[in-house]
């Protein structure tokens, strides 16, 4: 005769089960799954080397996400992401983490392909983005105002263009903000009498990158430092990385890394 097993006695041993199958799939996609999380321009870049790192392993998965530099930094201090990325130098008070430089990246000023002007004094740059200089034809350019084009606050781009470029100085309020590198270029690439900076990585047929100081804005300058409107990618974790994390940081500093960055433009 088929035993009756009474239902409040299975009920206890499926939920028991349940949790079992819970607690081991969240363990399991800790081990497998790492989030990289901050800058907006360092993101692109580390988006191919994620799929082709999942690529050559498929158990396990990289998920990156932007949010800017200072974003991705309190990520990795509040445990949410395993890696975080930017591209400005750390704050002193952020220099307990565990920090690496993957790349260098050249800062580019750019402007549409139809604006005559091709060469910027670092003084005149400052000046257009305090507000002082507003016309193109104090640059040699049209009788035409100048749209300023700049990145949010907190942003690692924005950070690395204050420090090497506006020093004491202030953007002007009038800037048109943009919250990533793709966005400025857009804006620029559409708008003849618009100003902007991006990563020189990200330049292409759409926009024009200036000489600053007679100095072209070119990956072989940034590597011998004629070129110096260049700022750090970085990694950082709350602590080194361990397990799967490590071994993406791993394969990021690899031979084969650093040629896809040599490939999208970077300078490992």
């Amino acid at each position: 005769m088929m035993r009756i097993i009474p239902v409040k006695r299975i009920v206890p041993v499926l939920i028991a089960a349940l949790s079992i199958t819970l607690m081991t799939a969240c363990v399991n996609n800790q081990e497998t799954h790492v989030i990289v999380s901050g800058s907006t321009s360092v993101q692109p870049y580390i988006e191919v080397l994620a799929e082709e790192y999942e690529f050559l392993h498929p158990e396990k998965a990289i998920d990156v996400q932007g949010g800017g530099s200072s974003a991705g930094i309190m990520a990795v201090e509040s445990g949410i992401a395993d890696i975080g990325m930017s591209s400005r130098p750390l704050k002193d008070d952020e220099l307990h983490l565990w920090v690496i430089q993957i790349a260098k990246d050249g800062l580019a000023m750019i402007v549409h392909p139809d604006n005559p002007v091709s060469n910027l004094s670092w003084t005149q740059v400052r000046k257009v983005y305090t507000g002082e200089i507003t016309n193109w034809r104090e640059l040699g350019g049209a009788d035409k105002r100048i749209h300023i084009i700049a990145r949010e606050e907190g942003s690692g781009t924005r950070g690395a263009f204050e420090d090497l470029v506006m020093r004491e100085d202030r953007i002007t309020p009038r800037a048109i903000v943009q919250s990533s590198n793709g966005a400025v270029r857009q804006l620029v690439s559409g708008d003849p009498d618009s100003i902007g900076f991006i990563s020189l990585g990200l330049v292409d047929e759409t926009v024009k990158a200036l000489q600053l100081n007679g100095i072209a804005a070119t990956r072989e300058n940034v590597m011998d430092s004629s070129y110096t409107l260049y700022r750090p990618f970085l990694f950082i974790a709350k602590e080194e990385p361990t397990g799967y994390a490590a071994q993406f940081v791993e394969y990021v500093l690899s031979p084969e890394g650093k040629q896809l960055m040599i490939t999208e433009g970077l300078i490992p």
